[in-house]
């Protein structure tokens, strides 16, 4: 369902001269302990905060705005420029600014420009928040910190001649989820020459096959309803029907990209598992090492067991992994995610059940600096299984 505050973020996003998105770190909310000031902003919305004669006016830049949050209230904010950091901030919120605090890291910030010194800021808090303004976007949790724009990372002229090959190469409109994953790994992989990074270094990888998943969904989207969108609709049933389409459509291969691109990291591994096994009634572990079988023998020992849970975001929904998997109640339990960040309570939390994070390494500086030693890397998950299964 979709609430007030999400309806205003996308309604803002669709209306503004520009916008920016990103998952609030614990730095910015002061969950690192540290004592840097507000919000840092990617230097890719500079454009967004300043004029480039604003910015080359002196070694510590700043402009005065107003700023309306959530629609409900209203700051007059500064935007910073730091030249010798090479840094943008929003700063200046005001006594009792009630979401640069700790429980909001993992947050996603929604930025608009509405007119030179105008601004709306919108700060989504809930996983079903988030994943509706993504897929709305059709942005991955890989692609935010930066500017939204309807055509996503800019491609280089030979990724748009791969893309459009595999397009046209295609005998129905949309194919499976799993075959758009192993398309987008394919073309990566080609592009790029960088598939021994399968084993060398599989964080940096899932990030990339991601972005490229999102790139050729995008690029097929455009291919199947361009002229359909610029020609118009007869009737707003009809738009609802398109976009609600679109929609689903967006939601159901999103929630399935993270698993297939962990899969092949595994296959490339050489590590056995089984996805989707089922250990008990109809719970339905992500992955379960080495396989279903093994976990179903009693006389396999529960040690060399190991589950894995997938999920894109993670701030709510990471509860439902505790109890996926009956023998493994009384051990740590997996969970991969592409979240940027999460407070220091809800690790807590998960410490306190036993869940144990897998992260790609670049983003485990946006956790709170207390919590990053206890997030495992995907490299280290990987080589944890290996050392289990003997290989």
């Amino acid at each position: 369902m979709c609430n007030e505050v999400l309806k205003k973020a996308i309604n803002s996003v669709l209306n503004s001269k520009m916008s920016f998105c990103k998952f609030l770190t614990a730095n910015d909310t002061g969950a690192t302990g540290g004592h840097q000031v507000g919000i840092l902003i990617s230097k890719s919305a500079s454009d967004m905060m300043f004029t480039k004669t604003e910015l080359c006016s002196g070694s510590i830049v700043k402009k005065t705005v107003k700023i309306n949050w959530q629609d409900s209230m209203q700051t007059e904010s500064c935007f910073t420029y730091y030249q010798s950091k090479n840094e943008l901030r929003i700063t200046r919120f005001g006594r009792g600014f009630p979401f640069l605090v700790p429980e909001e890291t993992g947050s996603l910030f929604v930025f608009t420009k509405l007119e030179d010194d105008y601004f709306n800021g919108y700060f989504l808090e809930t996983e079903d928040e988030i994943d509706s303004f993504l897929d709305t976007f059709n942005i991955s949790p890989t692609e935010t910190n930066r500017l939204i724009t309807s055509k996503g990372i800019l491609q280089s002229e030979r990724e748009k001649e791969v893309i459009y090959d595999f397009i046209r190469g295609l005998t129905v409109d949309f194919p499976p989820s799993e075959e758009m994953s192993t398309a987008a790994r394919e073309i990566e992989n080609t592009l790029y020459n960088h598939k021994e990074h399968i084993i060398s270094n599989p964080d940096n990888k899932i990030i990339s096959w991601t972005n490229m998943e999102f790139e050729l969904f995008r690029s097929l989207e455009h291919v199947r309803y361009g002229s359909i969108i610029s020609n118009g609709f007869n009737s707003v049933d009809e738009f609802v029907e398109m976009a609600n389409t679109v929609l689903n459509r967006r939601k159901s291969r999103a929630g399935k990209s993270l698993e297939h691109h962990l899969s092949a990291i595994f296959d490339g591994n050489q590590i056995r598992y089984t996805s989707q096994a089922v250990t008990e009634g109809k719970k339905k572990p992500d992955f379960i090492f080495p396989s279903e079988d093994a976990y179903h023998d009693l006389d396999f020992p529960v040690n060399k067991l190991v589950s894995l849970a997938a999920k894109t975001t993670c701030k709510d929904r990471w509860r439902q992994v505790i109890n996926e998997a009956d023998r493994l109640r009384n051990g740590n339990k997996y969970l991969c995610t592409l979240q940027q960040g999460i407070s220091e309570t809800q690790i807590n939390e998960m410490e306190r059940e036993k869940v144990i994070l897998v992260v790609p390494k670049p983003y485990i500086s946006s956790y709170p600096r207390s919590k990053q030693s206890k997030i495992w890397t995907l490299s280290q998950f990987v080589n944890f299984v290996k050392e289990k299964e003997n290989i």
